[in-house]
């Protein structure tokens, strides 16, 4: 049995977790621990806030009891808001508390587009185009070319986590560009783990989400390589468990 952990702050998509949980098979736990989210607002300063070590260090204590193996910072906006540097600090101050590998879902991105090959990417996010900036920054100082980024001003989680198939598609269409190898959504409030094989269908190339990448980004903290297939090309590369799509 693997367990990992994600500290997710509020409640808005977390129920991916637990429909990709069912993908990955039987030995693989996913425990979902939330954290305090403050000010739903995807505003610089808010966004700081929820990602303050004090926040995230007060779920330590319960995901110690999940037995999780490693952890994730559920949040690509209250990540990449601290800046390359700041962002690492966050993740070393959550090891040092969990005395767990950590990583959060900004790092997940930039592994992952790494993973699969894309120096490219174009970025489709829910976010206000200010905020979006510096998702951009980040993925610029982790060494990958952003040849499109797409803001859609929404500002809170809470309305991200009603958005539907159709919506998602729409926002995914509107963000690529010819030149990307692979489209990023960054928000873990975007319900995403049913459509990114469809995604990647109408695409015609790899999609990115925010909880997919974090959940790859701890089975690769934990040593773990899953091929699940109805999880995008992501999950297909080099397996060493098999699971059926």
């Amino acid at each position: 049995m693997t367990a990992l952990g994600f500290l997710y702050p509020g409640h808005s998509a977390e129920d991916d977790y637990p429909r990709m949980e069912q993908l990955l098979g039987s030995d693989i736990r996913l425990a979902v621990i939330h954290t305090d989210i403050g000010e739903d607002a995807h505003r610089v300063d808010a966004l700081l806030r929820m990602g303050a070590p004090e926040r995230l260090a007060a779920s330590v204590e319960e995901l110690r009891l999940s037995g999780a193996e490693a952890v994730v910072w559920a949040c690509t906006s209250g990540s990449f808001v601290f800046g390359w540097e700041g962002a690492h600090e966050q993740v070393r101050d959550l090891a040092k508390s969990a005395g767990l590998p950590a990583s959060s879902t900004s790092f997940a991105f930039a592994h992952a587009a790494r993973e699969i090959g894309a120096e490219r990417v174009a970025v489709a996010a829910t976010y206000p185009e200010d905020v979006a900036e510096h998702f951009v920054s980040f993925l610029r100082a982790a060494g990958i070319e952003v040849v499109a980024m797409r803001g859609s001003g929404i500002i809170t989680a809470a309305e991200v986590g009603t958005w539907g198939y159709a919506d998602v598609l729409a926002l995914a269409r509107a963000g690529d560009h010819p030149d990307a190898r692979a489209v990023l959504l960054p928000d873990t409030a975007l319900h995403t783990a049913a459509h990114v094989r469809d995604l990647e269908k109408d695409l015609g190339k790899p999609v990115l989400t925010a909880n997919q990448v974090t959940v790859w980004e701890a089975l690769r903290l934990a040593g773990r390589r899953v091929n699940a297939p109805a999880l995008g090309v992501l999950f297909t590369r080099e397996p060493i468990v098999q699971i059926p799509s």
